[in-house]
């Protein structure tokens, strides 16, 4: 036996599954499904490890953890939960657990975990933290989930961060949750867009500047690394800074030293680097134009933000939060009805959360109804909304849906749920048709997150492994 875990589970399947996999890969699994059962547990016998729900049928998992403390304060924790927010992420982490893992989790990387924790039995502490209010980051996919649990691993340290994404993804947003959650929430946040600052000044911007160390410098400047001093400083666009300024903020990272434009003296700084761009740094490396040991001294923790056509499910939840802040700056306070949400989420959304946002002021500006259905998107946007191939070419298909509605007109208030199901399912069989049931493939194909596709296939009852012999 490798150890003996307490599971804190409410729902009977997933408690059975997750007991399955743990008692396979060699451990001995008692479970419980409400935090008094846990106790019980707890007061009569030790464990070397617990996994636990955050919602259950008695309270909440997180928030009851100070007695397992007492009992037991050196058994490594790890907390599953469907809240997946980076709320929940936080208070996860704030615990000490070990690990935390959103639903739907993978089973594999579940046992890895509690193999981990059973063999490293790290000290944990913490108390329990009240939800933070006002998180900038919004989002319960799947995508975003990878993302929270970087930012939780890098909250009570100082490695720098590279973030990594397109343009319109929440760089900054991402850059300022690990400042004002983490250690250093106290200090100064500064940002500089190195994309923004004239090649010539951006020495000054970032170290400062003597007076007279150039023409115009009539006054001492203090740049952004001493501004930043006991904070963190956030260099946006760091791959269009020039070649010279990449020099001196090598050696300032290295040293924790700079020194101002036309200055002799050298200064302590103590400051957080997290840094960001939507430029693949990879191919500027070979050509010369960013320096290799530069982009290794910024990649120690890199944070890839995913795309918005890869959290197509975080589009409905941004749309409702971005309305509130529209209201919040004075628009009228909107609401979006589900067809709505549904057409918002087939558009491509080139320019990322960004688009969606400005999308959604410009909705709640203009629509001249409290609720906005999908006449008022098409009315207020018009042409910017993506509608896929010509009259000629989605003929036949309009003509095969028309007549589908004619025969199945009459649904009782489910014709939207029932004319989705027609519609994706023979969709969805098609594409695992063509990548012989490999789910990965057929998400790629559909332009769709894996977990999306795996979430319909189960709502649509469809067996992936029918088509696996397909060619």
């Amino acid at each position: 036996m490798r150890g003996t875990i307490l599971l804190v589970e409410d729902d009977n399947s997933i408690a059975t599954v997750v007991t399955a996999a743990l008692e396979d890969a060699g451990f001995s699994v008692i479970t419980s499904d409400s935090i008094a059962g846990r106790d019980r547990h707890l007061s009569v016998q030790r464990f070397d490890a617990m996994l636990t729900d955050v919602v259950l049928t008695d309270g909440d998992g997180i928030e009851s953890l100070g007695s397992v403390r007492t009992n037991q304060p050196d058994m490594p924790i790890i907390i599953l939960s469907a809240q997946n927010t980076l709320d929940t992420a936080i208070r996860a982490t704030d615990t000490g657990a070990f690990e935390y893992f959103p639903k739907p989790f993978d089973l594999d990387e579940l046992v890895r975990a509690a193999e981990q924790a059973t063999g490293a039995r790290e000290n944990v502490q913490g108390e329990v933290d009240e939800p933070g209010e006002g998180l900038p980051l919004v989002g319960r996919s799947q995508a975003m989930q990878g993302v929270f649990r970087m930012i939780t691993r890098v909250l009570r340290n100082d490695l720098t961060v590279l973030i990594l994404g397109e343009s319109g993804t929440g760089k900054e947003l991402v850059a300022d949750a690990i400042h004002q959650l983490g250690h250093r929430k106290t200090g100064p946040f500064i940002a500089v867009n190195a994309a923004a600052i004239p090649g010539e000044l951006i020495e000054s911007e970032l170290f400062g500047h003597e007076k007279g160390a150039f023409t115009g410098a009539v006054s001492q400047a203090i740049g952004k690394f001493e501004q930043a001093n006991g904070g963190t400083l956030f260099l946006d666009e760091i791959g269009d800074m020039p070649a010279d300024a990449q020099t001196r903020l090598l050696r300032a990272l290295q040293s924790g030293r700079i020194r101002r434009v036309g200055g002799r003296q050298e200064i302590s700084v103590d400051v957080r680097i997290v840094a960001a761009t939507n430029r693949d740094l990879t191919p500027m490396i070979a050509a010369g134009t960013f320096r290799e040991d530069l982009f290794y001294r910024l990649n120690v923790v890199p944070i890839q933000l995913p795309p918005l056509r890869d959290r197509i499910d975080d589009i409905g939840a941004l749309s409702r939060h971005f309305l509130r802040l529209a209201a919040d700056d004075g628009l009228p306070l909107r609401q979006l009805d589900d067809a709505a949400i549904t057409m918002l989420e087939r558009q491509p959304w080139r320019g990322n959360v960004r688009e969606l946002q400005n999308t959604v002021y410009r909705l709640a500006l203009m629509a001249r109804d409290d609720v906005i259905d999908t006449e008022t998107i098409s009315s207020v946007l018009g042409e910017a909304i993506s509608l896929s191939g010509s009259a000629e070419e989605s003929g036949d298909f309009a003509n095969a849906l028309e007549n589908w509605l004619v025969l199945n007109g009459s649904t009782n208030g489910r014709l939207y749920q029932q004319s989705l199901a027609a519609f994706e399912k023979p969709l969805f069989e098609h594409a695992l048709r063509q990548t012989a049931g490999n789910q990965l493939r057929a998400a790629e194909l559909l332009g769709i997150n894996r977990n999306t596709l795996r979430k319909r296939l189960v709502e649509l009852a469809i067996e992936p492994e029918r088509f696996a012999a397909a060619r």
